[in-house]
């Protein structure tokens, strides 16, 4: 009898370029067959196109990316990670022999999409929730082998928390979330559930009871005050869709109970099936949101990595595929103005020039200090202060 498993590559299948795509392996070899393993190029990465109604994304994965280069004797530059882009900017640059580093395509690009596209959908919906908390629930969406990357980026985007109990392991990141209908559900009593809670976590993490599982939401938060009084910190309503009613509808009876009952003080959060649209309509009458699957199968960041320059011993040639520009390129800022330039010319500007794109690897080592966690966070909602969305 076959025994289960799990399959999940591991770091040294990362790392030795064996987590890949056949046809780079069988590049490899033809190349050195060749003899062209001295041929140097450079690889820049980025989209050419965003998902639908998407006018930026966000940077994430970058960290990853470094560590499956960092050791290859290639030159890195990029934009630092939590840097929102546009389409056609260069977000990466990979300089060195192509024998060096060919395999590593396919991961590189894999870590920086995946972070990417989470980062992305985070950093969209805490610009529309605003000042509201926003937490990431979405594990369940996803292999295991990623729930610490996907806490990582979803946190990078902007989330309030993440759920994920490796975040804390991996991130330094405490773990938020509150009880499932499964709890309950075991009990058969909704009050001995959330009693159960706070007496075991009140002073860990909020009370914030459930308020869905057998009886209409307004009766369930008037037992919920009634039971845990002043413990009681906030509700969760998990039924956006709910099956006698729209959602803010809910929410302004559940609000309305609370404020006869002296209550105004607790919190509602609602969760299941947020999106987008569903921030916009509730977000000036909950105080948070839970979303799981709409970041988790986030729309895919298309970033993609090409050839742009060749030298053959002969000099850096500018060449790439049609379709795409030839030539390395780096970002640059002037006045706020965003520029992209070639290597070697810096464009004109009238203030003071930033050059956004770094060198974070040269020779395989790294020479760029990494920011925490924290301020990439940062970084990123100083940022949403100055993009719009359209929905």
């Amino acid at each position: 009898m076959k025994e289960p498993s799990l399959y999940m590559a591991s770091l040294e299948d990362v790392l030795s370029g064996d987590a890949t795509d056949i046809y780079f392996k069988r590049t490899k070899r033809i190349v050195k067959e060749a003899g062209l393993e001295d041929v140097r190029v450079r690889m820049e990465v980025h989209a050419y196109s965003l998902p639908k109604g998407y006018e930026w994304a966000v940077l994430a994965g970058l960290e990853e990316a470094l560590a499956i280069l960092r050791g290859k004797p290639v030159n890195v530059y990029a934009i630092p990670e939590g840097t929102i882009f546009y389409k056609k900017e260069p977000v990466m640059v990979i300089e060195g022999r192509y024998a060096d580093f060919a395999e590593l395509e396919t991961a590189i690009l894999g870590v920086l999409r995946f972070s990417s596209s989470i980062a992305t959908a985070t950093a969209r919906m805490k610009k529309l929730a605003g000042d509201k908390t926003l937490l990431y629930f979405g594990l369940r969406a996803l292999h295991p082998a990623v729930y610490p990357a996907a806490d990582r980026a979803a946190y990078i985007g902007g989330a309030d928390g993440v759920s994920g109990v490796l975040a804390e392991k991996y991130l330094g990141v405490k773990p938020k979330g509150t009880m499932p209908h499964a709890l309950i559900i075991t009990f058969g009593d909704q009050r001995k559930a959330w009693r159960w809670f706070a007496d075991l976590y009140e002073k860990e993490t909020p009370v914030i009871a459930l308020v869905d599982t057998f009886d209409d939401e307004r009766v369930e938060v008037k037992m919920a005050v009634e039971e845990l009084g002043k413990r009681l910190w906030g509700v969760r309503l998990d039924t956006p869709s709910s099956r006698r009613g729209k959602m803010r509808e809910i929410v302004e009876e559940v609000r309305w109970i609370l404020r006869l009952m002296g209550r105004d003080d607790v919190k509602i959060i609602v969760s299941g099936g947020i999106n987008e649209e569903q921030i916009l309509r509730l977000r000036d009458v909950v105080d948070g949101f839970g979303v799981g699957t709409s970041i988790s199968a986030a729309p895919s960041v298309d970033l993609s990595m090409d050839i742009v320059e060749v030298d053959r011993g002969n000099g850096w040639e500018r060449v790439s595929k049609r379709g795409k520009l030839p030539g390395a390129k780096k970002l640059y800022k002037c006045n706020g103005r965003r520029i992209v330039a070639l290597f070697g010319e810096e464009p004109e500007c009238d203030g003071e020039l930033e050059e956004v794109t770094r060198l974070y690897i040269k020779d395989g080592q790294l020479v760029e200090d990494l920011p925490s966690l924290e301020e990439i966070r940062k970084y990123v909602l100083d940022q949403l202060k100055e993009v719009e969305i359209i929905v």
